[in-house]
């Protein structure tokens, strides 16, 4: 049976891909999400940790579908994207499928964010995340983003892009810049013309799910 690994993103957690995780299930495919080490508890949890100590709790969950011989798709939110890109290249003789949700190749920094965030309930949302989340942590966030670069020019598994088009915290080139990137000759780019960062609950959440399905699919038998 194929199984879909979700990662999700950075001081985030399962809810993020939830809609997802739950459409892949009812359209018989095994779903297995988990919450990043460091992450879902409180502030001094994340802060004793590192982007090592996500990308081993990722890899730990990637191993244990692999041992059951399941057929695993890689689909990862946010900072997730950038963990699962880097699972994709160590095990891309077994992994079948690579959906990068929302990739942050390019972040907004912080002065671009609020420019762009015009709801001030969403602005106070991420004021209270920013001042919740150790400065040690939004580093390491920051070193993956930079160690991802290298990562892009090797991955050859079959990759959908997902980017929504009004995202206010990744920069819009990021979602070309990965398609013109990697090399993998089974690539395609999704752009959801109505949601922003949260792809799996904005306005076009049903059309990107039918889109993360539909490649899935098509790329069930072909490794």
């Amino acid at each position: 049976m194929d199984s879909c690994l979700f990662i999700h993103g950075f001081t985030g957690g399962e809810h993020e891909i939830a809609p997802l995780s739950t459409y892949m299930e009812q359209h018989h495919y095994r779903s297995r999400t988990f919450t990043l080490k460091g992450h879902g508890g409180t502030r001094a949890d994340l802060l004793k940790t590192s982007r090592h100590d996500w990308q081993q709790s990722a890899e730990e969950e990637l191993n244990t579908l692999l041992a059951s011989n399941d057929r695993v798709h890689l689909i990862g939110f946010s900072t997730g994207a950038l963990i699962a890109s880097h699972l994709s290249v160590r095990y891309k003789e077994r992994v079948r499928s690579l959906t990068l949700l929302s990739t942050p190749v390019f972040p907004l920094n912080l002065v671009e964010m609020f420019k762009t965030l015009g709801d001030p309930a969403m602005l106070k949302q991420y004021i209270s995340k920013i001042r919740s989340t150790p400065p040690k942590a939004t580093r390491e966030f920051q070193r993956l983003v930079r160690e991802s670069f290298e990562i892009y020019p090797h991955i050859e598994t079959p990759t959908l892009i997902v980017q929504g088009k009004r995202d206010h915290l990744v920069k819009a080139r990021s979602a070309s810049y990965l398609h013109h990137t990697i090399p993998s000759t089974r690539k395609q780019m999704h752009i959801a013309g109505k949601s922003g960062h949260m792809l799996c609950h904005d306005d076009d959440k049903h059309e990107t799910m039918r889109e993360v399905l539909q490649f899935i699919q098509s790329t069930g038998t072909e490794r």
